[in-house]
């Protein structure tokens, strides 16, 4: 692999893997937001947001760090009032209480609107800010953090071309993670510091359905028992518990995704240090397990009908698969074993409940290694499984970004109708 090559990866790397709090959707909302009001020059008066289908439905349900709210008209008027776009997804972060009563009241002056915007970007959000003759616009689209327009009473600031980011490729990926020298890439252990630092955090209180609690309790223990199968159950949903309950606490995402951040990193954290393994075998599991995450989202998009779960715990059980000793042909089976099972696991939005999906994803990443490493694999005459692994996940990310759009669009229908 030359240079450049391995440069760009980096920076992809550092691009792709970095801190957020709370669920990426409604923060990336404050973020354009907060981007508006400064452009704008003082608060607004009026504001109204435009956003994908599927920005609605990640933000709908999910609670927003440091208020005790849940949804998006409190993170847009918190965004407004206190929000820094320097921060990228930490954007509240400056979050007090004078600043939450100030959001409440904004929102209850219901001057916010919130509508949908078809034919767009599945990451789409614009934001229109006004406040006596004064008016700025921002939108965001396709990644996060991206912002690529800015305007202010007509005047264009920004108008940004998409990035043509590396196109990688299993091998690439495995080649990258395998061979890299330990202190090229030893800031990935950034990852297991602040995930696991969140799952400690979420264990001193009660969040969300509890999922790690559960597992770790009188009843888990009875029937689960005390392995590394569960230590990675526990640690993992600890942590998605706490994001998914608007818990105050930064983690390491992954691709504009938290939950994916937290399920790339400590399912690997956890077995890593129950076989006690060496830093160096660790560094490298963390490298491929997230490496893989932003590989597979290349081609699937940032957003989709598919459970992010799904890809962070492929990237998760490669990680594992490595741990155990497996080489390169058995890390391949692994995937295979993961796209032949929980391919079609759909996004709902982000809850509570997402936990719940994290956990069936280490489940299943585990089961995947353990077959792995005895060579036991989905083979190429079954299902949507190819011979070629590179087309394996192509096969998963057409089923996810193309294949389920109607699941996609059925399933805001239902949130978006339910009389609750």
């Amino acid at each position: 692999m030359d240079t450049i090559i391995k440069t760009q990866i980096i920076d992809l790397i550092h691009r792709e893997v970095i801190p957020a709090i709370g669920c990426t959707e409604p923060i990336a909302v404050a973020l354009a937001a907060a981007k508006a009001a400064e452009v704008l020059g003082r608060k607004p008066e009026k504001i109204e947001v435009y956003l994908s289908a599927n920005i609605l439905k990640n933000a709908m349900g999910v609670g927003i760090p440091g208020t005790g709210m849940v949804g998006l008209p409190i993170a847009i008027a918190l965004g407004s009032i206190i929000g820094k776009s320097a921060y990228g997804l930490e954007v509240l972060k400056d979050l007090t209480p004078e600043g939450l009563k100030e959001g409440k009241e904004m929102v209850c002056k219901k001057c916010i609107s919130i509508d949908l915007k078809e034919n767009v970007d599945k990451l789409y959000i614009e934001i229109i800010s006004s406040a006596g003759n004064d008016r700025s616009r921002v939108i965001i689209c396709h990644e996060h953090t991206h912002i690529i327009y800015v305007e202010k009473n007509g005047e264009v600031l920004t108008d940004l071309c998409e990035n043509k980011d590396l196109r990688l490729s299993f091998s690439m990926v495995y080649e990258f993670a395998m061979e890299m020298p330990l202190d090229e890439i030893r800031f990935i252990l950034e990852t297991a510091e602040l995930n696991k630092k969140a799952a400690q955090a979420s264990m001193k209180g009660n969040y969300g359905h509890t999922v790690s609690k559960t597992v770790s309790g009188a009843f888990g223990r009875k029937f689960m028992g005390d392995s590394a199968y569960t230590h990675m159950l526990i640690m993992t949903s600890a942590a998605c518990d706490a994001r998914m309950d608007g818990a105050m606490i930064p983690v390491m995402s992954n691709s504009g995704s938290g939950n994916q951040g937290i399920a790339a990193t400590l399912p690997v954290l956890s077995f890593a240090e129950d076989i006690q393994c060496s830093e160096e075998q660790l560094i490298r599991a963390l490298m491929l397990s997230h490496l893989m995450v932003i590989y597979i989202k290349q081609s699937l998009g940032r957003l989709s009908a598919l459970c992010g779960c799904v890809v962070a715990a492929t990237g998760a059980s490669c990680a594992i698969t490595y741990l155990m000793g497996g080489n390169k042909a058995r890390i391949s089976y692994a995937i295979k074993n993961m796209i032949g099972n929980i391919t079609g696991m759909i996004c709902d939005g982000a809850k509570p409940s997402c936990a719940m999906k994290v956990s069936s994803g280490v489940s299943t990443a585990m089961l995947s290694a353990l077959m792995a490493m005895e060579d036991k694999v989905v083979t190429s005459v079954e299902g949507i499984i190819d011979e070629d692994v590179d087309k394996s996940i192509a096969n998963l990310t057409a089923i996810g970004s193309k294949g389920m759009e109607a699941t996609d669009r059925l399933v805001l229908d239902i949130m978006t109708g339910k009389s609750c």
